[in-house]
């Protein structure tokens, strides 16, 4: 079990999240088969922290950007 600090709610159970992948990847509308699936398919997957992004599905419904440590789970807020 992991907690996420949602910056409205608290501290809530992850069950009540939805993980919305690698957070700060920029969105190109007009790009050929190959950028896209490299869009779509290819993330950063580092050991330690990294940048992801959160949804409170069954909490205030809000997106929101955290740092957490790919090992050890730890999150702190976006700096």
């Amino acid at each position: 079990m992991m907690l996420i600090d949602c910056p409205h709610c608290g501290p809530r159970d992850e069950n009540e999240f939805t993980y919305g992948g690698q957070a700060g990847i920029a969105y190109t509308p007009d790009v050929d088969d190959e950028a896209w699936a490299g869009y779509l398919f290819m993330r950063d997957n580092p050991k330690g922290w990294f940048h992801e992004r959160w949804f409170h599905a069954h909490g205030c419904r809000t997106w929101f950007s955290v740092h957490r440590h790919t090992v050890t789970h730890e999150m702190r807020p976006q700096p």
